[in-house]
């Protein structure tokens, strides 16, 4: 089954490619929004409908049990296959996997580095997923596989993010110095699980996530040549 792909085109012939993974709450506005922004910094975005074998649900943000619901039906093989619906259509447009990178958020953000993980492309960029020193939705922590990274990767997180302390990351930091591919972690003592997304006022931050986009952005107009 073939994941429904969201696109959105930049003006002119893309710089690169960059596969857009939603939160727990499908493909939102802020979802749309962020494959929009993407194409005004001159990407090809493309997110893929992670829900779609459960008919593509948007479920409302106060809604966590929903949320968790359709999101532990899932597996590791298969968001990897919704990944890869979304890269050959990157690739099918004329995109090396050097050019083709990818970012997440919450769940988004976890399948983002188990990605940078199982293929070798430009760059991938987290915003504050899960998993960190205990593996979540099927996959290993990010600790035990910073070892086999293979993309680029920036992880971007909130010190006020009770899911994913501080402290773990700091472990991860340590962890990632010890190999070879590019790691990069920024945290944000202001800032919240969720903090990127203005359509929930009580964990938005606007100056966290203005500076997590920039650099976000930054990250893939370095890496994706």
């Amino acid at each position: 089954m073939t994941a429904p792909l969201t696109v959105r085109k930049p003006a002119g012939a893309p710089k690169g490619g960059v596969i857009v993974i939603q939160e727990a709450f499908g493909i939102t506005d802020h979802i749309v929004d962020v494959c929009e922004r993407l194409a005004d910094a001159g990407y090809l975005a493309v997110a893929p409908a992670m829900f779609h074998r459960a008919g593509s649900p948007i479920v409302a943000y106060d809604d966590i049990p929903a949320a968790i619901e359709v999101m532990s039906a899932l597996t590791p093989a298969e968001m990897a296959s919704d990944v890869d619906d979304a890269l050959n259509y990157l690739l099918s447009e004329g995109l090396t996997m050097q050019q083709c990178g990818i970012t997440g958020f919450c769940m988004g953000g976890t399948v983002t580095y188990h990605t940078a993980v199982r293929l070798p492309l430009g760059a991938a960029v987290t915003f504050y997923g899960g998993g960190v020193a205990a593996g979540r939705m099927g996959y290993e922590s990010f600790i035990d596989e910073v070892g086999k990274l293979q993309t680029p990767w920036l992880g971007l997180f909130g010190d006020l993010d009770r899911g994913i302390p501080f402290a773990d990351l700091e472990l991860l930091r340590t962890a990632g110095e010890k190999v070879v591919t590019e790691i990069e972690i920024v945290r944000y003592p202001e800032a919240d699980h969720g903090f990127h997304c203005p359509d929930r006022p009580a964990v938005f931050h606007q100056a966290s996530s203005d500076d997590a986009w920039k650099r976000a952005v930054a990250w893939f107009d370095s890496h994706l040549v």
